[in-house]
């Protein structure tokens, strides 16, 4: 009988001399987080499914196609302007089935609450998700509660899991951008990040800054339904808009290059960047997404995101050359050209 496991490396692959231990920033998005992924559960589940690299896995079923994801949710403050953890986990994990062309059928809902958390916070916060549930058109059918000691969950922690149906042709991936592609984005970049940031550290801006979480999947959708040749969708999340497109380049094998001044970031975002030192290209979002499509698509893509209300400023911000470097280049407002790359961590943690 033949062994199935005789391919895992038994000894950890990432060199105990770079990180004997996790550190925050191999949650965060960037350099480490990918690495962490790649070298231990990439190495440790492969299959077919996980190497596809997506924002969830495609299980043919018969004669359909499902989309299975799940994520888990530690931002803090719990409740920030313009949304909360509850609403996040579900629009979180709404999106990512968005992501793969799938429609939003049904969610679980996992809790880890800590020790002393008020009854009356659990409550609002299962009230947010049931609204945000009926927003996106999905159903909370399952799920499962933990208690820890008080001092070791941080009020609280939820993992969401979500099955989505795929109804159409396409095949959506970083995989399938070609060049001559154009990236469309469907609003102003860093709203989520800078107001968790902001809340979370009690710094206050002339401009109030409001979370942009919102479910995405009626706008893709549209998009798939307007009969744009849809070829990669992604969402931005931890590490932002710059690692989004640097994941894609790698994937792709292509050269993908931005126009900043196309890229919209909203003045009051633009200003906390300032005082800072952050780059809006790295901070997260959470209603933001980029589509690839053929040039000869992007007024017909453009139209189908605006026609959503996540999606009015819809923009073109980048293109696809023939070039087979994987690379990221930006060119910047005052016309220089510099290479994109992940962070090794974020600029600021715990925002989703």
């Amino acid at each position: 009988m033949s062994n199935p496991n005789k391919n895992i490396q038994l000894n950890c692959p990432i060199r105990k001399s770079d990180y004997p231990n996790i550190v925050m920033a191999h949650g965060g998005g960037g350099r480490l987080m990918h690495q962490l992924i790649e070298k231990i559960f990439m190495r440790a589940f492969q299959n077919p499914q996980l190497e596809a690299k997506h924002d969830g896995a495609t299980i043919e079923i018969g004669k359909g196609k499902l989309v299975f994801t799940t994520d888990s949710y530690v931002v803090s403050p719990l409740f920030f302007p313009g949304g909360d953890i509850g609403m996040l986990a579900v629009n979180g994990t709404v999106n990512d089935l968005a992501m793969c062309g799938a429609l939003p059928l049904y969610l679980s809902a996992g809790f880890i609450i800590e020790e002393g958390l008020p009854i009356e916070t659990l409550w609002k916060i299962a009230l947010s998700m049931r609204q945000a549930a009926d927003k996106a058109s999905v159903k909370i059918v399952t799920g499962d509660t933990k208690v820890v000691d008080k001092g070791k969950g941080d009020g609280l922690y939820i993992n969401t899991a979500g099955v989505g149906v795929i109804e159409h042709h396409l095949y959506i991936h970083p995989s399938k951008i070609k060049p001559g592609d154009v990236a469309a984005i469907n609003g102003d970049i860093g709203r989520h990040g800078i107001a968790v940031m902001a809340e979370r550290e009690g710094f206050s801006f002339e401009t109030k800054i409001e979370s942009d979480c919102a479910p995405l999947a009626d706008s893709v959708m549209k998009l798939i339904g307007s009969t744009a040749e849809v070829h990669c969708l992604r969402d931005l999340t931890r590490g932002g808009l710059a690692t989004a497109l640097v994941e894609i380049a790698k994937t792709s094998g292509l050269h993908i290059k931005i126009n900043e001044k196309a890229v919209p970031v909203c003045e009051g975002v633009q200003g906390a960047c300032e005082i800072l030192g952050f780059d809006p290209m790295y901070i997260a979002n959470e209603g933001r997404y980029v589509a690839f499509v053929p040039e000869k698509d992007a007024e017909k893509a453009l139209k189908a995101m605006r026609s959503d209300t996540t999606g009015a400023d819809s923009v073109i911000i980048a293109r696809v050359t023939d070039q087979k470097s994987g690379l990221v280049t930006l060119k910047s407002r005052i016309g220089a050209q510099r290479i994109v790359d992940m962070l090794s961590g974020e600029q600021m943690p715990r925002i989703c």
